[in-house]
């Protein structure tokens, strides 16, 4: 008889109903099944990422899952079993190129000060000069005055004028041929020095005798430099070609120097005739003094002001390939970076001294203890200096707005980061170089003030003389502002980016190679004082 309910057919390995009351066969369990939605085609790419665990199934006694859609292979491990996604670590940001932070605010403000002081003595001096004669050309102050106009100003107004003319022929002379101007210069300093020398020997008098014999010595003293450095006049040579080729990319760029130049002869005429004025103040001496001192800061500066904008220009179009505007940089220079440049016009020659110093008493060195410690303590301070001030800072300080002392640091940590680079750096002779054009423009400056004013008036000889070896030698430095940049940019970003297209046939690259295969000093000559005789070998 038939169940009124639907008939329900037994299921593959179930029992009828007839043996329900029978125990079921060992080998026969019931099945659950768990059915899970496939995921739709639009997001493959997520599950690709995030795996979903496929139809799966299961029983009371759960053996290992299988997987259905996989035909019983092993399914997925856990989404946690796979390792995250990589990250990759973001670029580093490049220094800043615009900072707008006014560098050494201590130091600028003294210069402003010293300026706005030197300023107003400057013209109460030539008001003070022009009085005394229009009001009474008679009296005493007045005729010295009148005598001082006619036949003191003219031959020094003469050799600023000469040198001008001076600065920009060397400018140029080493943009054109700057392999042969090396050793032109060196050469031509020892010549002319010695020559004017003789000449101021030559007239005979105490103050011009004094004069000629410093000259001299001074010359002696070139020469012997000159033979001394013969061996680094090659490379000096190849570095000076490679770092002023960049200067024909940028028009003007030489403009901010003779803008200076022009900036300086305007000053440094008016502070002439202030001197005028002053002789007849009281402490004659010392006021003088003060003006010089006012005068060769101020014309530092100026030559630093000049040295940024070129700086600024090279140094990006080395590091990031940029064409920079000049009257941008500029504008930089006198605004921004002022503060560094008063700074490091205070510094720098300090520590060009210094370093004649301990050059020369690392020459003295031997078998006396006295003189040893003396050349080691000044080879210690020479390591301290060098590390916080040095010539090198104005690159960094044009390029990324930094103060002096940071610059100094940064530049110097550089070059230790290139193995050889400290050594070679140091053996530079290019601030030599450029030294030695101011101080041949001002022997030349000489030999025109003071045989004019030997013709003209004899007592006033040696007086003029020197002031036309001053503003020679500080007006032809300020021209030569523009090459000494170019070679600090080029050694500077070279150690910074050495792997750069524009450094792949370098002068300083080969020297650095060849240093290290032959294991010997940087120039192959006699180890600067900056460096210990145990970390660089002799010739």
């Amino acid at each position: 008889m038939f169940n009124s309910g639907r008939y329900a057919a037994p299921r593959q390995g179930q029992q009828p109903d007839g043996a329900r009351g029978r125990a079921p066969a060992p080998e026969q369990r019931e099945v659950k099944v768990v059915v899970m939605d496939e995921p739709p085609p639009a997001v493959s790419r997520l599950q690709a990422q995030r795996p979903v665990a496929p139809l799966q199934v299961t029983t009371q006694a759960p053996p290992p899952p299988m997987s259905v859609a996989s035909g019983g292979e092993d399914p997925p491990p856990p989404a946690a079993a796979y390792p995250p996604l990589m990250q990759q670590t973001p670029p580093q940001p490049l220094a800043s190129l615009n900072s707008r932070v006014y560098t050494n605010q201590i130091t600028l403000c003294l210069f402003l000060l010293q300026l706005a002081a030197a300023g107003l003595a400057v013209g109460f001096f030539v008001y003070r000069a022009v009085k005394d004669i229009v009001q009474d050309p008679r009296s005493r102050n007045a005729r010295r005055e009148q005598s001082l106009l006619r036949q003191w100003l003219p031959p020094v107004e003469g050799a600023v004028a000469l040198s001008i003319v001076l600065a920009f022929a060397w400018q140029k002379a080493v943009r054109a041929w700057p392999r042969a101007m090396v050793t032109v210069i060196l050469w031509s300093a020892f010549g002319v020095t010695l020559a004017v020398g003789s000449l101021l020997m030559c007239f005979s008098m105490p103050a011009t005798v004094g004069l000629g014999v410093a000259l001299v010595v001074f010359s002696i003293g070139t020469g012997l430099y000159a033979c001394w450095v013969t061996r680094r006049v090659g490379f000096t040579a190849r570095v000076f070609e490679k770092a002023v080729q960049p200067v024909d990319k940028f028009r003007g760029l030489n403009g901010p120097a003779y803008l200076m130049v022009a900036a300086g002869f305007v000053w440094i005429s008016v502070w002439c005739v202030a001197v005028i004025g002053a002789v007849n103040f009281r402490f004659p001496g010392l006021t003088i003094l003060a003006l010089v001192v006012s005068l060769a800061w101020t014309a530092e500066v100026m030559r630093n002001v000049a040295n940024l904008t070129a700086s600024r220009v090279i140094a990006l179009y080395y590091l990031r390939g940029m064409q920079s505007s000049v009257q941008f940089s500029f504008q930089r220079a006198l605004s921004y970076n002022l503060g560094s440049a008063c700074l490091g016009s205070l510094f720098v020659p300090t520590i060009e001294a210094l370093r004649i110093l301990a050059r020369g008493l690392n020459l003295l060195e031997g078998e006396d203890e006295f003189m040893f410690s003396c050349a080691h303590c000044c080879l210690n301070v020479m390591n301290a200096v060098f590390e916080f001030g040095n010539s090198w800072a104005f690159v960094h300080i044009a390029a990324y707005g930094r103060g002096f002392v940071q610059a100094s640091r940064s530049t110097w940590n550089q070059f230790e980061g290139q193995p050889g680079m400290p050594a070679l750096a140091d053996a530079d002779i290019t601030s030599s170089v450029c030294f030695l054009t101011g101080v041949t423009s001002g022997a030349l400056c000489v030999a025109l003030a003071g045989s004019w004013t030997f013709v003209t008036h004899k007592h006033y000889t040696a007086t003029v003389s020197l002031m036309a070896f001053y503003v020679g030698y500080l007006m032809t430095r300020i021209g030569m502002a523009l090459p000494q940049a170019c070679v600090g940019c080029y050694y500077v970003c070279y150690a910074e980016n050495p792997r750069s297209r524009l450094f792949e046939d370098s002068p300083i690259g080969e020297r650095l190679n060849k240093m290290k295969e032959d294991g010997q000093d940087a120039v192959g000559v006699a180890p600067t004082p900056r460096f210990p005789h145990q970390h660089v070998s002799a010739a």
